[in-house]
């Protein structure tokens, strides 16, 4: 269970994983140009070697680099909390499973294609080239992760950088299709326009209607939340302390944590703490009530505003806790 937060980890993740996708649509697109029977194939030749094909496997390691930090600082972050197994195993996260599995399959033939790309040398070259193919599996697969389960989907500018990196896609690998006489040479150059125009008008279409997101609010002041989390105590001969450790997830993530200090039929001491994800802003202040499978707590904001929580639950076993979390302005 993470305990701790920081918008820092949450902002990382989501650059990390834009930068990843806008480096990939470029290695894609510069892959297409750079193959055998490509329009304008034979300009490259004027080119040092470095400046062709290592450039590009430089932009695929850059690719790796960026999805690393992504999935790293997504496992650390507490505002949309993954366990290892949910960020390896396709299908096995809570969160959009089906979008989400499309990223981890992206990621994972990646490395794969990395693998077969460190070894081509030892490989016949048609099998090296029928795997690199699926380099435009991973471009869909990670442009479906991101249009269906990215924060930023919906905001003007991030709608802007999917339908530029399906337009070129799309348009460079009809324009190869065109060349290699697979299309009839009649599409070029508005056919490759047209399919790169569509492609792009048919992904605005998906952000703005079915894959339209409603973005969660920031430090809500009022939200009713699943809690879950677990109890500790800890007994001496005329105390015990109490805590409480959980975490509310829905309209607004929250991490809570209560601390009781129990004298003999009294409540000595008490502390609450509740912080806001992903900004990270902690409401601190006391408990005002504790019921036998809850509490009522209130705590003042950094910008001097108040909620009153009251948590309520059932015990399951080894202490841990289910329930509701209802936080209320006040």
């Amino acid at each position: 269970m993470h305990l701790t937060s920081s918008p820092i980890d949450w902002y990382a993740a989501r650059a990390a994983g834009i930068v990843a996708y806008v480096l990939l649509s470029v290695v894609v697109t510069f892959g297409i140009a750079l193959a055998g029977r490509a329009p304008g194939r034979g300009r490259w030749r004027r080119w040092p070697m470095f400046a062709v094909e290592d450039v590009h496997r430089a932009g695929g390691l850059l690719v790796g680099t960026f999805i690393a930090i992504h999935v790293v600082t997504i496992a650390i972050d507490s505002f949309l909390p993954f366990s290892l197994g949910q960020l390896v195993v396709p299908l096995a996260s809570t969160y959009r499973p089906l979008w989400v599995a499309l990223g981890i399959v992206a990621a994972e033939l990646l490395l794969a294609l990395a693998i077969t790309n460190h070894y081509r040398d030892r490989m016949p070259r048609r099998w090296w080239r029928a795997a690199h193919y699926a380099n435009f599996a991973v471009w869909a697969a990670a442009t479906l992760h991101g249009m269906g389960s990215g924060t930023d989907r919906s905001a003007p500018w991030m709608m802007a950088i999917y339908a530029a990196a399906v337009a070129a896609v799309t348009g460079a690998l009809v324009w190869r299709l065109v060349a290699a006489g697979k299309l009839s040479r009649r599409l070029q150059p508005a056919g490759v326009l047209s399919a790169g125009g569509a492609a792009a008008l048919l992904a605005l279409a998906l952000l703005a209607g079915p894959l339209h997101a409603h973005p969660r609010p920031w430090n809500a002041a009022a939200f009713t939340d699943t809690l879950a989390g677990r109890i500790v105590q800890q007994s001496a001969v005329t105390r015990a302390i109490v805590s409480m450790a959980g975490q509310g997830t829905g309209h607004q993530n929250v991490l809570v944590r209560a601390d009781l200090l129990l004298a003999p039929s009294r409540l000595e001491n008490t502390s609450f703490r509740m912080e806001f994800l992903p900004s990270g802003a902690i409401c601190s202040g006391r408990v005002s009530a504790v019921r036998h499978f809850g509490f009522e707590a209130r705590c003042r904001m950094p910008d001097g505003s108040s909620r009153r929580v009251h948590a309520q639950w059932r015990l399951g076993s080894s202490a841990r806790l289910h329930g509701l979390l209802d936080v209320r302005s006040s």
